[in-house]
Formats: C-alpha cells, sequence, structure tokens
C-alpha cells in the first residue's frame, strides 16, 4: 500500500485520497501515506462505499483532469472494484494494483479481478504500472529516479540492480556464470 501511494511522488502523479468511514472499521489511512501528500485531497466519505457515490471525491477525480486512473483500495472486492466498476462505466480508463489491495480468499480475489478485467480495468503489478509509466530507462524519471525507488519499494528488482552493480564494479564473476546464455 505504502509502494503504491509513492508512485505518485516519482512521478508528480495528481493523487486523490479517501476514506469511507474514518471512525468504523476500515479506519483513517495510514499516516506514512497522509505525509507524502499533505496538499492533496483527502476526502473523507461519510459512509459511501463506491467512492464514486460520493460527490466530493468525483468533484476531486474530475479537477485533476485526467482520463487514466491509477487505483488500489483496502479490500480488492469492495473498496477496489466497485470504484474501479464506476470510474469504467463514466469512461475512465483505471488501472487496478493487484498489488496494494487484498481480500479474504484466492476465490474471491480471482473473480473480483475477473470482474473488473471483463469490464475493461487494466489489472497490473506495481511493477507493471511503475514501468508503463516511465516507458524507457532513459526518460525522467528513468533509471537514475526509479532504480533507488524500485531499491525502497520494490526489493527483489533493487538487490538485482545491486548486484549487476557489484559485479561491473569488481570485475568478477563466479565459476559457471560466464558459460550461461547472454
Amino acid at each position: 500500500m505504502i509502494a503504491h501511494a509513492a508512485i505518485g511522488k516519482l512521478f508528480g502523479l495528481p493523487v486523490v485520497m479517501s476514506t469511507s468511514a474514518q471512525a468504523g472499521p476500515n479506519g483513517p489511512l495510514p499516516q506514512e501515506i497522509l505525509d507524502m501528500y499533505p496538499g492533496a485531497p483527502l476526502i473523507k466519505r461519510q459512509g459511501e462505499v463506491d467512492a464514486w457515490d460520493n460527490v466530493d471525491f468525483r468533484d476531486a477525480i474530475k479537477a485533476a483532469n485526467k482520463s487514466q486512473i491509477i487505483m488500489a483500495g483496502i479490500v480488492t472486492d469492495v473498496c477496489t472494484a466497485f470504484c474501479a466498476l464506476s470510474l469504467r462505466a463514466e469512461g475512465y480508463s483505471v488501472w487496478a494494483n493487484v498489488e496494494a489491495s487484498g481480500t479474504t480468499t484466492p476465490l474471491i480475489r480471482d473473480i473480483s479481478n475477473d470482474r473488473m478485467a471483463a469490464a475493461g480495468v487494466n489489472i497490473v503489478s506495481l511493477f507493471s504500472i511503475v514501468c508503463d509509466l516511465m516507458r524507457d530507462w532513459r526518460n525522467t524519471p528513468g533509471a537514475a529516479e526509479v532504480l533507488p525507488w524500485l531499491d525502497q519499494y520494490f526489493p527483489a528488482y533493487g538487490f538485482v540492480a545491486r548486484a549487476h552493480h557489484a559485479a561491473i564494479e569488481n570485475g568478477t564473476v563466479i565459476p559457471g556464470e560466464s558459460a550461461l546464455p547472454n
């Protein structure tokens, strides 16, 4: 969830945050996310489950003046799916980050993602979103900005980049590596 939120900072994207019931079971957003975007709209819905049903949320999305929405929600089958389907019905292109939402069982995850995909929602990973936004390692943000971000938020890729750098720096490979295909 924190990594998903940090995508906006990396790429300078407009961010709209929302909660359905600040004092309810879903509670407030994590402070780490709020601290990332002190000036971003935080829509404290009064109980609407589908964020799109809240006029302030709709107005904030429209004010961002974007036709493509990258999103996640606490619960895949409700928070993410309901809003993603509503956004699609309004003509938005939607990318749902499967790694930034969760649910209770693999079955519910799968049918929820299938439901969204059938409506035209792009079901994607964190790494896919980052690379889709970057498009080219030579861009800005590109390798210089994205690799440190990946090292922090997607450690598996960060370790690969660190290992590559170390091999270049020390100029050695272990026996057998040179026999691997390029």
